[in-house]
């Protein structure tokens, strides 16, 4: 039996580079949703926010929140979880906030001969597993978030993005 379920989820797009990407908001959706049905967690009654923001904005905010003054192509910021039972009329427990920059990720999608919807798909599965728990600080933790990673976009037909690619043509 599956205790998970797709979180509400809420995307606010803040740079106009996305705009040109008119699917962008239904691939993250489709992305988050997959990723809530095969990991091991309960996410039905959560919510979560994703920002959609260019270089400038997620440069800030990997200087502001992690020292590293460059941009990278996603961040996530998990919310601290209530430690005791929820009770009914309870406001959705908030699983946290994933950002994204459309530039960092066009290049890399670009630069490894990738689809730009499968970028974005696991870098939207990436963050969502960063805020139910899972890391890569350890080679274990690696791969065990790499490994569900890659089941998560297989179920979406979705290449390993961890295999060698070849270029799109």
């Amino acid at each position: 039996m599956t205790l998970s379920a797709s979180p509400a989820t809420e995307i606010l797009v803040v740079a106009e580079c996305w705009r040109a990407e008119t699917d962008a908001e239904a691939i993250i959706l489709r992305a988050v949703e997959a990723a809530a049905e095969i990991a091991d967690t309960a996410t039905g009654d959560a919510e979560l926010a994703i920002m959609l923001t260019d270089d400038a904005g997620i440069r800030t905010l990997n200087a502001n929140w992690r020292g590293i003054d460059k941009p990278t192509n996603v961040l996530s910021f998990p919310a601290l979880q209530p430690t005791g039972p929820s009770l009914p009329g309870d406001p959705p427990r908030m699983l946290g906030d994933i950002a994204i920059a459309y530039e960092t990720t066009r290049r890399e999608a670009d630069d490894e001969g990738k689809a730009f919807d499968h970028h974005l798909s696991h870098l939207a599965i990436h963050g969502f597993l960063h805020l139910i728990g899972y890391d890569h600080e350890t080679d274990e933790e690696a791969g065990e978030m790499e490994s569900l990673e890659r089941e998560i976009l297989a179920r979406l037909g979705i290449p390993d993005p961890y295999a060698p690619q070849e270029r799109m043509t």
